[in-house]
């Protein structure tokens, strides 16, 4: 084979290897032997059909084999010879014109990772800002626990259902006249004011009793996802067959009854690991931050670009959705215009950090185990509905680039563990509105989002490859929060029998108006 340079700008790389003709020619030979004894010829016995006669019935498709598989030794040949590090798959061409028989030329171009010196982790000063789980703030969750499972008791017959009531009903929708697939259900429980339907939907249910019959005319948003429904007014037909109105739930010992416990203070036992764990959680955000911006302070190197155009895509992609949402969308989208240089720099920045990070990692001998990556793996599988989790974990054995996304939040978060033990770390205690305000102004000076983003801030993880949409059609359409969205790897954070249900490879949610 021969290896002929061509480019060699900045972080840039292209080359032409030439694979002759005889190297293909033995790699064909190499094939007709592997394949020989599973041929099958009339007139001759099973693995006795002549390596000639098995060349000339599948020549065509064992020239092709023995061509990518030269082609791909060729590319690690080069990597190994230049001693390449490849910040993404190169992309390898085979010359117009190719005939079989004749040498290939093929065309390799990448971008290799930046050469970084030796980060020094000498002198890092870290200040945590901790939180004590008091009495307070134990009640204060055990109170938006029980918020979140409000109960809800008959109300007289002759009660107009008001926000924050519920009201048990059944519809049937149509569009122009037609009923659509998903447009009827009977018995659904609707919250008014929960925003759990479409715009227009709930705020039409005000003012009914039970027994009420009512037409319900509301426009489905124009990016939703079902096609034949985008932009669309619809009319339901809707019965009231109950309005109900919140029960009063009285925190004691019978409410931890209810959920199975022994008493009040088993049930504050419990809440106290979560609150202590949510506080945790928040101290390692300040400081992770922190720690970022020292990194970044020091270190300045050139990225490679089509890393950083990935991870401006990925943001830039994240920050449309959410723009889509607000209730000017267009003028939101604008606004985002306007800043769009500054996120690209926030991504420069992101990926400085992740390479700084990995180098760090590796001379420090920071490792995923086996053990490690097996969890994460079929911790992604379970986002698929049975039976795809299989299918999921093979490819992610398969495709080496699927596993390092998956490894990458890991390895940091490793990497961040180990650079906390060497650094100087001085502790002050505050409440948790302090910590949540000095996250927030280190989101506005940092590398967050620009300090007038018009929609919410963006995360620099990876979305989870395996988050695909359901297609089923359904109605009244409930809408899923913007947030869940699956490209939130940061801070990831169901429906029952709703009519409005609809399958996911990740979990069973509502359709949305997303």
């Amino acid at each position: 084979m021969k290896t002929v340079e061509t480019l060699n700008e900045g972080l840039k790389r292209e080359y032409s290897l030439t694979i002759t003709a005889q190297d293909i020619d033995a790699r064909v030979d190499e094939e007709v032997k592997a394949v020989a004894p599973q041929v099958r010829m009339p007139g001759f016995r099973p693995g006795k059909v002549p390596p000639n006669l098995v060349r000339k019935m599948h020549g065509e498709a064992l020239s092709a084999d023995a061509l990518n598989k030269a082609i791909d030794q060729g590319v690690k040949d080069l990597m190994a010879e230049h001693k390449l590090r490849p910040a993404l798959q190169p992309a390898v061409t085979l010359a117009d014109g190719y005939e079989r028989g004749k040498d290939a030329e093929i065309k390799v171009a990448l971008e290799v990772l930046p050469d970084i010196e030796a980060p020094s982790i000498d002198g890092l000063t870290l200040e945590r800002l901790t939180v004590p789980a008091d009495d307070k703030a134990v009640m204060a969750k055990i109170e938006e626990f029980a918020a979140q499972m409000k109960r809800f008791e008959d109300a007289p017959k002759t009660k107009k259902a008001a926000t924050g009531d519920q009201v048990i009903i059944d519809f049937a929708g149509s569009v122009d006249g037609v009923a659509f697939d998903g447009g009827t259900g009977e018995d659904m429980a609707v919250e008014i004011g929960s925003g759990q339907l479409i715009p227009g939907f709930e705020d039409q249910l005000v003012g009914v009793k039970t027994g009420d019959e009512k037409t319900v005319k509301v426009t489905f948003p124009a990016d939703y996802q079902v096609e034949t429904l985008k932009g669309k007014d619809a009319e339901f037909a809707v019965t009231v067959k109950q309005v109900k109105v919140p029960a009063e739930t009285k925190i004691d010992d019978e409410f931890a009854k209810s959920l199975g416990l022994e008493s009040l203070e088993k049930l504050k036992e419990l809440m106290k690991d979560q609150v202590e764990q949510e506080l945790n959680g928040l101290t390692r955000t300040y400081m992770k931050r922190k720690l970022l911006d020292q990194l970044a302070a020091n270190h300045d190197f050139d990225v490679p670009p089509t890393m950083v155009e990935a991870e401006f895509n990925q943001i830039w992609q994240q920050l449309e959705h959410e723009a889509s949402h607000e209730e000017d969308p267009e003028a939101a989208k604008a606004e985002l215009e306007r800043d769009r240089e500054e996120y690209h720099a926030i991504a420069v920045r992101r990926v400085r950090l992740g390479l700084l990070l990995s180098e760090i990692g590796q001379a420090h001998g920071v490792q995923v185990s086996p053990q490690e990556m097996q969890r994460l793996v079929m911790q992604a599988a379970q986002q698929y509905r049975p039976e795809d989790r299989q299918r999921f974990v093979e490819y992610v054995q398969q495709d080496a680039l699927a596993a390092a996304q998956l490894r990458a939040p890991l390895y940091e978060d490793k990497v961040v563990d180990f650079l906390f033990e060497k650094a100087e770390i001085s502790d002050r205690e505050v409440t948790r509105e302090e910590l949540e305000a000095a996250i927030e102004a280190d989101e506005d000076e940092g590398e967050q989002s620009p300090k007038k983003a018009p929609a919410k801030k963006a995360t620099a993880k990876k979305a989870d490859a395996a988050d695909s949409k359901a297609d089923k059609a359904e109605a009244p359409a409930k809408k899923a929060p913007a947030k869940k969205a699956a490209a939130k790897a940061d801070e990831k954070k169901a429906d029952g029998d709703k009519p409005a249900a609809k399958k996911a490879p990740a979990k069973k949610t509502a359709t949305s108006k997303e």
